[in-house]
Order: structure tokens, then sequence, then C-alpha cells
């Protein structure tokens, strides 16, 4: 199992020397890549009808992904890097495809793009996007992403998108690893359908019960599961004991891949008190 951690930006951002120690210890550690989250419109939640049901508001900060995984991979020439996940139609295909494109080669090949539909509806409005066809948006998206990666010369007409004989350039090298990400049982079956694996937030039993939702998916479509990307994100664990069985449950049951998260833990606004934490965690994990 591949072991990864997610970068705390809701509670440590726009400190360079915070991700320059962030990315050597999780290099020295030994964890295989860097999760980050995605949102670029924060909102209050106060007086929103329909409410917003989502965990953040404009108090919580995030990085852009792109932005921050181009200069992790100039720091760290091992760390993969995660999406975990971009809110996809609320952008647009065409520059997703360019910049992953561009994280990629100069990373040499070191980007998994994660992706999903969001919850907020204020993000869309400011982007410029309709929020209730988001779900029939991504579907759409994950086609002309992988088109884009590949042909010099793109002609496409969707609902969503048009191409008139145009490309991204440079491409990159590879088809980039595309997972998807969701709670419920649409987002699993469109897990399935489209992607190269699924990333669950979610407890241990939680992400082992989730996977079997996916499994099922994948073998109503006649997928091979053997080939199908698993993570879990641990992001309901209280504390660093119960991160590490969450941990050990997933990757007991076939999980491919982790990732550490030390948001939430009532650690200090300290970027060494986060790496402490995950250090912690990597201890219990190596001893079980």
């Amino acid at each position: 199992m591949r072991i990864g951690v997610a970068y705390p930006q809701t509670e440590m951002a726009g400190n360079p020397d915070d991700v320059r120690k962030f990315v050597k210890a999780a290099d020295e550690l030994g964890f295989t890549h860097m999760m980050a989250y995605d949102h670029v419109v924060k909102a209050p939640h106060e007086g929103r009808e329909p409410p917003l049901s989502g965990p953040y508001t404009e108090k919580d900060s995030f990085h852009d992904p792109f932005v921050l995984f181009g200069f992790a991979a100039a720091l760290s020439p091992t760390l993969e890097f995660v999406t975990g996940v971009l809110v996809l139609p609320q952008r647009q295909t065409a520059l997703v495809a360019q910049q992953s494109a561009d994280v990629d080669l100069l990373s040499r090949e070191r980007l998994r793009l994660g992706v999903g539909i969001g919850w907020n509806y204020v993000e869309y409005d400011a982007l410029g996007q309709d929020f209730k066809t988001r779900n029939k948006r991504l579907e759409e998206q994950v086609g002309l992403l992988r088109e884009l990666w590949t042909s010099p010369v793109v002609t496409f007409n969707g609902r969503f998108d048009r191409i008139d004989r145009a490309g991204i350039n440079p491409r990159p090298r590879r088809q980039i690893p595309l997972w998807l990400g969701g709670h419920s049982e649409p987002a699993f079956a469109r897990g399935a359908q489209l992607g190269d694996g699924f990333i669950f937030a979610a407890s241990g039993a939680g992400g082992v019960e989730a996977w079997g939702r996916v499994r099922h998916h994948l073998a109503a479509l006649g997928r091979d599961e053997a080939g199908f990307g698993r993570e879990l994100l641990t992001i309901f664990a209280k504390d660093k004991q119960e991160t590490a069985d969450d941990i050990r449950i997933f990757r007991d049951a076939g999980g491919t891949h982790g990732t550490v998260q030390s948001l939430n833990k009532g650690l200090p606004r300290d970027i060494e008190a986060h790496i402490d934490y995950l250090a912690g965690v990597k201890r219990l994990i190596d001893a079980g």
C-alpha cells in the first residue's frame, strides 16, 4: 500500500517555508505522495437559501493545487501529487487539461488527478458555471481531458464544451491517472465507469463498504478491479491510533493507497506539530 499525506492547508497556508518543511519531512518519513484539496472561492454559510452543507467557510484557506504542486515538485524528486479532489465542473476543461499536463511534465510524471463535483453552489456561481448540471458536465469533461492529453488537434462539440480544431501544447507524455471521488451511489457508479481509481473520504470500515459498492459497479460493467486504484483519505480519524487503524483496515481489504490527514486534530497552528503528528501515525502503521 502506498501511503501519503494531505497538506494541512486549511490550518497552514501562505507560507513557503512551511511547504518546504512539510515536503522535506514527507520525503524523509517515507511517505509516497502529497494530497491537496480544492476550493477556489470560500463563502460564509449564514443566510444562504438553500443552505450550504459543506464543512468549509471563508475562514478556511486553500492553495490552488496546481500551483502548490508546481512549487512542491521542485522541492522533492520523488513525491507524487494528488488532487483530493479537484472540483472539476466549476473549472474550464481545456485549462485543467493544460495545467495538469504542465504539472505532470515538470514533475516527471508524478501527478494523479482526483476529481469530483463539489457541494458549494456559491463557488460555482463565482466561477461562472452551472451548479445544477455539474454531474453531467463532469462526465463529459473526463473524456475530453483524455482526448486533449493525447491528440494534438481536437474537434469537440459537447453539451458543455466546444473545441474547433485546437489542442493543448505541450501535452503530457502519458494519460495522467484520473481518479474520482464522492460519497453517493451515483458517484460510485460514475467512478467505476469513468475512473482509473476512486478516493474514499471515510473511516476504515466505511471505506471498505464504499469500495464494495464500486466493485459492484465495476463487475456490472465488466471492468477488471485488479487495475483499479482505491485510496482511503482518513478525514474522520480522531487521533493517531485511529488513523493508523483505519489505514490498516483498508489495506487489509485490498486498498492500494492511503492518505493521512492531520487537520482538525486540535494541533497548534505550527507546521512542526503537523509533521510530528504524521510521523507518529507513520510509526504506528509501520509497527502494525
